[in-house]
């Protein structure tokens, strides 16, 4: 007799095993996710709702485990086992009466693990997402954390975005506001005359797609009207009630990203019990309001925010813990470039963090991110392209 492990963290070790011993792909692949270890957390559920659910894993042979919240707003619970244990409480001809409750919630959830997103749906093109997609950063400020002052100029801007598109960009974010911590905002007539002379030259010359990174919809819109094609709003639409009317009109995709208070004041709401979850929560709801404002579901994509309003040790949970955030069926994008909690992980400055950030992307990529915004392209797509050969070989 002879036993082996298998890798549990992926599928294709369970559909390769299968697939050796003569089974045909497709169904090799079902059972393989099928099998494939899967945890939730339900909160806010009534005291018979917890019983059904205990009674539930004792005959199914999933393990549950159930507390009261201690906050007055209903029990907690934890369900783990194979997916294809869990699943039967997502459908409403299986799952017990007292469930019911469930049902779509964890359906949506299992429907978001077992089709995520596999493109983006930005103005006037879609983004293939089978392969990572980086996106080059081009600040345009003064005072940016790591790179403020380097792009004195549109020309020198424009060329550094050929730059990063020929290092393996696939998109370019420019920026006319510093997001950093502690930093004031631009007047909206500085910020366009910062971004759009940049914005417009990098389309007349065929270098792009172009996101315009900025909270503001005069801003937004002055870019769209340049040629940008997508939104990226470190506020998640909440600083500008204008912003979401201003990307729905314009048919742009939009990057939603996570952040508490604003750049002035997010290092003091950085207190999370449960950091994934609570930021996962947070997102849903931005996208959510989004797409009641009239954007599109298939153009928006969400980022969980690293550096913003988080600590070092709440960020390395947070990429740790991605798949929280990737089981919200959006597209994700992340932006760990050369931030702080690189430099506490490594005790490099912030100058020399293009390593780690590489790195960080890489592990991102394996928990489901699929976007990623950086300083350095080149390092990134090196990292990238070897993480991502391990699931979709060239």
């Amino acid at each position: 007799m002879k036993v082996t492990a298998l890798a549990a963290h992926t599928p294709e070790a369970v559909r390769a095993a299968l697939a050796a011993r003569g089974w045909e792909e497709q169904p090799a692949w079902f059972a393989a996710t099928g099998i494939q270890p899967l945890v939730v957390l339900i909160e806010d559920i009534s005291e018979p709702e917890r019983e059904a659910l205990v009674h539930w894993g004792t005959k199914s042979g999933a393990d549950v485990l159930t507390g009261d919240s201690g906050l007055g707003t209903g029990g907690w619970a934890l369900v783990a086992g194979a997916a294809s244990r869990i699943a039967p409480l997502a459908r409403y001809d299986r799952v017990p009466a007292e469930l019911s409750r469930l049902a779509p919630e964890l359906g949506k959830l299992l429907a978001a693990r077992a089709e995520p997103a596999r493109t983006w749906a930005i103005r006037g093109a879609e983004v293939s997402l089978e392969k990572p997609v980086i996106i080059g950063i081009v600040n345009v400020t003064p005072d940016s954390f790591s790179d403020g002052g380097q792009l004195p100029s549109a020309d020198a801007a424009i060329a550094h975005g050929e730059r990063l598109m020929a290092d393996g960009s696939r998109l370019l974010d420019v920026g006319g506001e510093s997001t950093r911590p502690g930093a004031a905002a631009v007047p909206v007539s500085e910020e366009i005359a910062r971004v759009v002379p940049v914005i417009r030259g990098l389309v007349r010359r065929g270098i792009g797609p172009v996101s315009v990174d900025t909270r503001k919809a005069e801003v937004a819109r002055a870019a769209l009207d340049a040629g940008a094609v997508i939104v990226n709003d470190v506020s998640g639409l909440r600083s500008d009630a204008e912003l979401a009317g201003a990307v729905g009109d314009a048919q742009a995709g939009v990057i939603l990203m996570h952040m508490r208070g604003t750049p002035e004041t997010m290092d003091d709401l950085a207190t999370y019990d449960h950091v994934a979850p609570e930021i996962a929560a947070e997102l849903a709801a931005l996208a959510e309001k989004a797409e009641r404002a009239g954007i599109a579901r298939e153009r928006i994509a969400v980022d969980p925010g690293f550096g913003f309003a988080k600590t070092a040790t709440q960020n390395l949970r947070l990429l740790d813990e991605l798949a929280s955030v990737v089981a919200l069926g959006y597209p994700v994008a992340v932006g760990p470039s050369r931030k702080r909690f690189l430099g506490a992980a490594t005790g490099r400055p912030v100058e020399d963090r293009d390593r780690a950030t590489a790195v960080a992307c890489a592990l991102a990529w394996e928990r489901g991110a699929r976007l990623f915004r950086v300083h350095d392209a080149r390092l990134a797509h090196e990292a990238l392209a070897l993480a991502s050969a391990t699931t979709n070989p060239p």
